[in-house]
């Protein structure tokens, strides 16, 4: 398998659900936070965010934070949840993902990682030899270096959907895929 194609696609991380996560044998979820769980002008998370969160926790899924964003976003965003955190994780090296696993209890069988890009969430996660959760961004970046990435992510998610075509398409311009408001989440 290409180490920039994700293993599961879903349209929101809300749709990550308890059973999908039991049936696949995932018992640590790393997770990444700007696009991911929340717009980068979010500084806190909201009731969806929280509920889904306690949700995992009350199935005994175990969930951190492993992000490429400095401390200050990280640790309010974090403030009221009280979850692990690997700030500046240098995405996609695997070596900070490896170490908060580890200090977790998490094995490449139980772990994922969730997140919005393949140049830094799915290559790490394979990096780590655990499983990839790609979800579309939630409010996209417009600046250049942004298009510039996801211009060449097209390539792997063409290639994903060609071999998974009953995954929920999560490409830029699909129908399925946009901007995720609350009115569409």
């Amino acid at each position: 398998m290409s180490r920039l194609r994700p293993d599961f696609t879903f349209l929101c991380y809300r749709d990550v659900s308890v059973e999908f996560l039991r049936e696949q044998g995932i018992a640590f979820l790393l997770l990444d936070i700007d696009n991911t769980l929340a717009p980068y002008e979010q500084p806190d998370p909201d009731e969806h965010i929280r509920a889904w969160l306690s949700s995992l926790a009350a199935a005994g899924i175990r969930a951190a934070f492993l992000s490429n964003n400095h401390g200050e976003r990280v640790t309010r965003f974090n403030s009221t949840l009280g979850l692990p955190v690997q700030c500046d994780a240098r995405k996609p090296l695997a070596g900070r993902a490896r170490q908060m696993l580890r200090a977790l209890g998490g094995t490449k069988a139980n772990s994922a990682l969730m997140g919005d890009q393949i140049f830094t969430d799915v290559l790490c996660a394979h990096n780590c030899g655990i499983r990839a959760i790609l979800v579309p961004p939630i409010k996209d970046r417009t600046d250049r270096l942004t298009r510039f990435k996801r211009y060449f992510e097209r390539g792997p998610l063409r290639r994903y959907y060609k071999k998974y075509p009953d995954r929920p398409d999560i490409r830029v311009g699909s129908p399925l895929a946009g901007e995720h408001t609350e009115e569409t989440v």
